[in-house]
This record gives structure tokens, sequence and C-alpha cells, in this order.
């Protein structure tokens, strides 16, 4: 007899194989249920599709038919998967409304996700780009959590900045660090700084890799996602012992990076291992509050308190006071800039001055 296995898309119950069989060799289900020792109703519930063979009831259809066990438990465990996969299918199928809020574009570009127009196929990429079950199940994850908790802007999409981090994790497994250690961060803090200098900002970012790698830090520089409007995060990947800093190109002034960049860093030498932060998210007065130490922390790198008192104090803030300063204290003439005009001392739209605050493309 005939007993090999084809897998089909139809969910076809082992039930109507076992009548095919009795039918052969001429045997009743009256019959069957007396040599198994099982009720003639239960034969009739398996043919019928409404009853399960279980691993015992194929061993017992083994002895009495001669058709071996893993057949039988084959045929069901088929059975049960293609109508998972059908329910699983549905499912996907309602999930395609949700499709709007996921910048699936950006990933598609950055190659974690295959082009295709097909809606499904769509919610399939992204199930297995945030290894979730469900995309509804996104927001219960502990990794994007942080992302739902964003408060601060109006426009933004949940979704897009979970998409956003999750990006940003795949892309910092990738990178090899030692174990973190935040002592040897805040010994490289003046290398990092100095890295501005560089004529070329692709070659500051691969040093700047380089250096935060030597203490346990990736650094991941990814394109602005549509509809997060998020500068940057910091999180951890515990079971490798590496901090994570995830910065986004978003509008790409000079000013605006470095000092992201030491507002991320700020978070991982001032603060707790926690879970997450993302620069510019919470209405948290909590978290406000870190996030307020962060900026301070960046600021003051960048140029101190007093060395700006005293720049201040000086009330000349034309180009040629600007070019001065930032010569004696090492940095880029738009760091001093952009803190002038985060001061409000200076209009954000002044001409005079606006061509110091230069931005960098990006390879």
């Amino acid at each position: 007899m005939e007993t090999n296995i084809y897998h089909s898309d139809l969910a076809i119950h082992p039930g109507e194989f076992l009548e095919e069989v009795l039918e052969d060799i001429g045997m009743s289900q009256v019959e069957l249920s007396n040599r198994i020792g099982r009720p003639t109703q239960a034969i009739n519930e398996i043919i019928k599709g409404k009853k399960s063979i279980t691993s015992t009831t194929a061993l017992e259809l083994e002895d009495v038919l001669k058709v071996p066990a893993h057949i039988w438990t084959g045929l069901e465990s088929e059975y049960q998967i293609v109508k998972a996969k059908a329910q699983e299918m549905q499912q996907m199928q309602e999930e395609t409304k949700l499709l709007v809020n996921f910048p699936y574009a950006d990933l598609v570009k950055l190659g974690f996700v295959k082009a295709t127009r097909k809606a499904v196929e769509k919610v399939d990429e992204l199930k297995k780009f945030f290894c979730v079950a469900k995309l509804g199940q996104i927001e219960d994850v502990k990794a994007y959590q942080p992302a739902f908790r964003v408060s601060n802007h109006n426009s933004i999409s949940h979704e897009a900045i979970a998409t956003w981090i999750q990006a940003g994790r795949l892309k910092a497994k990738e990178i090899k660090t030692a174990p973190f250690d935040k002592s040897k961060l805040k010994s490289l803090l003046p290398d990092i700084k100095n890295t501005m200098n560089l004529e070329d900002i692709n070659d500051a970012r691969v040093e700047i890799q380089k250096l935060l790698a030597s203490c346990g830090v990736a650094f991941v520089l990814l394109p602005h996602f549509e509809r997060t409007k998020v500068h940057g995060a910091t999180f951890t990947i515990e079971s490798e012992n590496k901090a994570v800093i995830l910065m986004t190109i978003r509008g790409s002034y000079s000013d605006i990076f470095w000092f992201s960049l030491f507002h991320e860093i700020g978070h991982l030498i001032l603060h707790q291992k926690r879970e997450m932060f993302l620069e510019d998210g919470y209405s948290d007065p909590t978290l406000q509050k870190q996030e307020d130490e962060a900026d301070e922390f960046a600021k003051d790198l960048l140029i101190s308190r007093k060395d700006f008192e005293v720049f201040r104090g000086q009330n000349i803030f034309d180009k040629n006071a600007i070019l001065k300063f930032a010569k004696q204290l090492d940095i880029k003439p738009s760091i001093i800039v952009g803190r002038l005009m985060h001061e409000k001392i200076i209009a954000y739209n002044d001409i005079r001055l606006l061509r110091l605050r230069d931005k960098y493309t990006w390879a």
C-alpha cells in the first residue's frame, strides 16, 4: 500500500486517509474500534475530521492496519500546520492595515526586507524583521516599548521609531566591540572630540566607530526614517556586554551631529544602565531630567561653561570673533554658532553667521 506523504496547501485531515485504508482492506469502523479497543464514535470522529490522531492512536493503527505510526502522526502534523498557516494568513491579511505605520521603503533601501508590492508579504517581512509572531505584539516587546512612550512630537509613528530602533540593534550586533568599559570611555573623550577636525566627516565616523568599539560601544549611524523625529538613542545589548549609540542623519548640520553624539555618550557615563534613552522623545519629568543632564554634559564637553561665559561677556559675536574662539578651543565654528543660537544670543536666521554652520555630506 502507498504510504508517502505529499505536502499541500490544502488542509486534508488524516481521517480521510484512514477511511481510504479501511475501504481498501474491507474493514468497517465497528471492526476497527473493536480491534483497537476504542468506541466506534471515536473512530467516526477521526474519519470526519472532528478528532485528532494522537501518538497512542497512531501506534494502535499501526498494529491493526500495518501502516507505520509515523505516517499517521506525520499526516496529523501536516494537517495542523496547514490549518495553522491558513489562520496565520488570515491574521496577516488583517494586519495589512497596520502597514501605513511602518517605514517599509526605508527598510528596503537598507536591505533589511525585500521589495514587494504585496501587502501580505510586507507584513510577513516585518514579522521576521522584528522577530514577532504578530505585528500587534511589537508594543509588548521590552526592546521596542520606549518607542511607544515618545510623546514630545506630533505626526510621529511609534511603529516607525520601533523600526528605527530594531534596525540600529541589528546593525550594532554586526559591530565587534570590547566589553563595555565606562572608565575607558571617559578617557577617550578628548580623542573622540578631536575627530571633528578631520576634513572628511566620513573619515571621522570611521575613527569614532573604532574608538567607541575599543571601550565596548557600537556606534551606528542610520538615515532618517520618516515620522520618527528622534535624533539619537542609547541602549545596551546585555547578552554581549555592549552599549549602543544609535544616531540618525537628520538635517546634517555639523553642530547637531556633535552635540547629539556627546549627548548620547553622556547617558552612558552619567546614568545607570537602562533599556533605552531616546533623545528628545519623552515628556516624563524623570526622563526629562536625565535628558537635561545629558544636554549639559554635551554642552560642557564641547565648550566649557567657563569659556563660554568669558566669550559671551565680550558681547562680540561676529564672524571673526567666532573663528578666533573656535581656533582657541580647537573646535568647529559651527559648534559655537549652534550654541549661540540655542542660548538665543543670536537669531537662527542670522545670515551673517549661517555660513559658519556647515552641513555634512555622508557617504
